[in-house]
């Protein structure tokens, strides 16, 4: 392949990165669909591609599509145990962010509300929200017809509006939410965590990756009691973190989070939905093979001070 050929795409793969992404709610799965694309591009002869930007959206597109049907029918063996891969704040492949939408489409709480629609309502929902194509370009992309593509986007639009809660914010909004938190947490009374939390607050955890199934609580009381015992350390839960990290406020996937950073390894994140200034979900993970892109992205930006140099 020609250096000219290669750099056209190049030129793209973060876009591509951004929409697979979208598309997948996995970081590692959104590269494989990239390289499948390249690789697709390298074999392609240039004859029949008339506009490069197009026939890699429509590559990428389908071979995502192609993953997620796949994925699906193992997430669903898993009976709704699957999260999405969380993203830090800044990195390429969280893609545009110009808009309220383009924002709210890269929350935990979207991409999870996506895992309700078909391959094909995705993929519209995606393009349509957060990239503005046009229902005739969809139409295009996805081999369906334009009343098809409007037909799709409505009822993605209609499943997920009910559910929609998380609010997306800035570095210094997220501190502030994220320091009550902690201040919260580490005050050792369940009270003053409970008045931070919706009265139909959800907790849901990965359980540092140990246990079989994802953890998940309700009610006020339960997660504030859950989150009060997490919050206080332990010998043994410093040899799971690799010893005593600290603590930072950050935006993870457009939302408030705490993330837990020892020796530039993130070890541990929360990230928090909120709704009328009170946190209506709290999404925590640590299990490491779901926090490799994260940790590489912590690695090469700044910081802001901790709230907690050594926990």
């Amino acid at each position: 392949m020609d250096p000219a050929t290669v750099e056209r795409f190049e030129a793209n793969r973060e876009r591509l990165a951004s929409l697979a992404y979208r598309l997948l709610g996995s970081a590692a799965d959104a590269e494989d669909a990239v390289q499948d694309t390249f690789l697709r591009w390298h074999a392609a002869d240039p004859r029949h591609v008339q506009v490069p930007e197009a026939w890699l959206t429509k590559v990428v597109t389908n071979l995502s599509l192609d993953r997620l049907r796949s994925a699906q029918a193992r997430r669903e063996r898993a009976a709704g145990d699957w999260l999405p891969e969380p993203l830090l704040d800044g990195d390429p492949m969280l893609g545009p962010a110009e808009t309220v939408e383009q924002r709210e489409s890269v929350t935990l709480a979207v991409l999870t509300l996506m895992e309700r629609l078909s391959p094909v309502e995705r993929a519209v929902y995606v393009l349509r929200e957060a990239f503005g194509y046009s229902h005739a370009e969809i139409a295009g992309i996805l081999d369906i017809t334009e009343s098809a593509s409007q037909q799709h986007a409505h009822r993605a639009r209609h499943r997920l509006a009910a559910d929609r809660i998380a609010r997306t914010v800035d570095r210094a909004a997220a501190r502030r939410i994220v320091e009550a938190f902690v201040d919260a947490a580490a005050s050792g009374r369940t009270e003053r965590l409970v008045a931070l939390l919706t009265d139909d607050a959800t907790a849901i955890s990965d359980g540092a990756g140990l246990a079989t199934r994802w953890l998940r609580l309700s009610t006020p009381q339960r997660i504030a009691a859950a989150v009060r015992a997490a919050f206080k350390p332990t010998p043994a839960k410093r040899r799971l973190a690799g010893g005593s990290p600290a603590m930072h406020a950050g935006v993870v996937n457009s939302c408030p989070a705490l993330i837990a950073a020892f020796d530039d390894r993130v070890v541990g994140v929360v990230i928090l939905d909120v709704r009328d200034d009170r946190i209506a979900v709290l999404r925590g993970m640590s299990a490491p093979d779901r926090l490799r892109r994260l940790t590489e992205q912590w690695r090469r930006g700044g910081h802001d001070e901790p709230l907690i140099r050594s926990w």
